[in-house]
């Protein structure tokens, strides 16, 4: 399997870690040889209730039983996709009410974007500097790492950045600005809180401008930081927000959110203003669904801050400097890259999944699934410093 892999399959990166998987449950992935991973990474933030969570799984295994992909999206009136839409309507904030469902959190950018643009009839987006959106080309366009852009330019123009948490540079929103772009918290930059009242005032600002206020919640969405957004945790309110990874259960998914009268303009003038086959796929919708539900009716957001005080409490050693992030969206920072890199290769052999930030190299992301037990927290906090007192 590992050459047909290499042979077969677009690569990344020249290196991928290359672990061949036989099946996953609970906290933990399972390799072709029987070996057991604790699973701290949670597909990056994406498998919200660990793997094959029974709900999910049954929820699927019904909707399999009813019927698959019928039609472009937004023709036909399919249950699991009003459901889902409803149910999400229910623990937004008024008026945030319609959502687009799409295929992943970087094609709801892109038309988080669209709209945006469509709706305020101005083209200027303004960014964060050290923001990741996604990799297509309009989310790429919102990225200020021009080591990456380079081979892909030109990308869409009228783009500007800020730097996140500056007050001063909030005067670079105007009237000639379609939308403000922000992750709720920074996460390739490292995990990145907002100070105090910053996005009430870029909300604020955005409003005396008539700007869009986009916030990105693929990572910090979806129970994560122990509220269902992200952005409840601080005061504010966006006109557009983007869900994604954690929604889907371990499916792909990725959802923009909007007032009705603003989602609207995507339907007329032109019509098809966003189009997309699968999105709302029945199937996928339903495991969403099933995962939205299990987040909102049961302790696991209360109990995603319980668990960061343990990982806060577990996770001390003189070779870790900080721990950034919120509820169990967090980064813990090591004197170096080096150490890094040689922390998360060593967790894998002895049995634990980590995984490295996109910008910060100094950091390992811990994001394990919203089910992982007390104990499972303590067992992979145990690996980590026994490896750095080897270190």
């Amino acid at each position: 399997m590992k050459t047909d892999f290499f042979k077969y399959q677009a690569q990344t990166t020249p290196h991928p870690l290359a672990m061949e998987i036989s099946h996953a449950k609970g906290s933990y992935i399972y390799d072709t040889k029987g070996k057991a991973y604790l699973d701290f990474v949670a597909g990056v933030s994406a498998c919200s209730l660990g793997h094959a969570h029974p709900k999910v799984v049954n929820a699927v295994k019904t909707q399999l039983d009813k019927y698959l992909h019928v039609m472009v999206y937004g023709e036909y009136i399919q249950q699991p996709a009003v459901d889902l839409s409803k149910l999400l309507a229910k623990h937004l904030p008024h008026p945030l009410e319609s959502t687009y469902l799409v295929n992943s959190g970087t094609e709801a950018i892109e038309g988080s974007l669209k709209l945006a643009r469509r709706y305020t009839g101005r083209s200027e987006i303004i960014a964060a500097k050290n923001a990741y959106h996604g990799n297509t080309m309009g989310s790429l366009s919102l990225m200020d790492y021009e080591e990456r852009k380079q081979p892909f330019l030109p990308l869409i123009p009228d783009v500007k950045h800020i730097t996140f948490n500056c007050d001063w540079c909030l005067n670079e929103i105007t009237e000639q600005t379609a939308a403000v772009i922000l992750e709720t918290i920074q996460g390739g930059a490292g995990f990145i809180e907002p100070h105090a009242d910053y996005l009430t005032k870029v909300q604020q600002r955005c409003n005396a401008v008539g700007a869009v206020f986009i916030l990105d919640e693929i990572q910090p969405g979806i129970g994560r930081t122990g509220k269902l957004f992200g952005f409840e945790n601080y005061n504010c309110q966006p006109d557009i927000v983007v869900t994604g990874k954690g929604l889907g259960g371990g499916l792909p998914i990725g959802a923009f959110t909007a007032s009705k009268e603003m989602m609207d303009c995507l339907s007329d003038n032109p019509k098809l203003g966003h189009i997309t086959t699968f999105g709302g796929n029945p199937v996928i919708a339903a495991a969403a669904l099933a995962t939205l539900k299990e987040i909102t009716e049961s302790h696991l957001m209360a109990e995603t801050l319980e668990k960061e005080q343990i990982i806060r409490k577990h996770l001390t050693h003189k070779r870790i400097t900080e721990i950034r992030g919120r509820g169990l969206m967090l980064a813990a920072f090591m004197e170096n890259a080096a150490l890094t890199n040689d922390l998360i290769l060593r967790a894998q052999d002895q049995g634990l999944i980590l995984f490295w930030l996109l910008f910060e190299p100094r950091a390992i992301r811990i994001t394990p699934p919203l089910t992982i037990s007390n104990d499972e927290i303590v067992k992979g906090c145990r690996i980590i410093t026994s490896i750095l007192d080897t270190l």
